[in-house]
């Protein structure tokens, strides 16, 4: 391989590698935003913030019953509503979680319709993707309903994943077609 190739082959990597970020305003979700916008900057990558939406699921914008014997459930969109309130979603998980959006790496922003976990699966598919999530301690009633996004990231994607916990330290998940990841304390600086 001559200089120029691998020069090219750089290039290349630089262009190919993301960071996949799931994009929620929990505090595991937003440890996982500060983590990937860390990582994304140290390694030079794309930084990939996903918010998905669905019926059935709760906070991803739409017609709510409001009164007090019915749950926060989606019951109807209008529009592009269910994107616009993912999309605000992102920009204020930003402002709590770095000030708000990077402007010194690269960022793209999705809001993809579908299950949280499947979604992120389904985007962090290239080589050189890293695929991080966050993560609550202990057991909340949303999980037992929804399930956890992060088991199902760890169990799924094809890509190294990286779970963050509400402190910051990330913790990588092993599993089949993984590469370890190495993440240490409170991840790059």
């Amino acid at each position: 391989m001559t200089v120029v190739d691998r020069e090219v082959r750089l290039m290349e990597d630089a262009i190919t590698r993301r960071v996949v970020v799931g994009v929620d305003d929990s505090s595991g979700g937003l440890s996982a935003l500060r983590w990937a916008v860390r990582q994304a900057r140290v390694s030079t990558s794309q930084l990939v913030a996903v918010r998905s939406w669905a019926l059935g699921l709760p906070r991803h914008g739409g017609r709510r019953h409001r009164r007090r014997r019915f749950s926060p459930v989606v019951l109807l969109f209008a529009g592009n509503e269910q994107r616009a309130e993912s999309a605000e979603i992102i920009r204020q998980a930003f402002q709590a979680a770095v000030g708000g959006f990077p402007r010194d790496i690269p960022l793209v922003i999705k809001t993809p319709e579908g299950d949280p976990g499947a979604a992120l699966v389904d985007i962090a598919v290239a080589d050189g993707d890293l695929l991080v999530v966050g993560t609550e301690p202990g057991r909340s009633p949303k999980r037992l309903v929804h399930g956890s996004v992060s088991a199902y990231c760890a169990a799924h994607a094809l890509c190294p994943v990286v779970v963050t916990p509400a402190d910051g330290a990330a913790v990588p998940e092993p599993g089949p077609a993984r590469q370890p990841v190495t993440a240490q304390g409170r991840g790059p600086s």
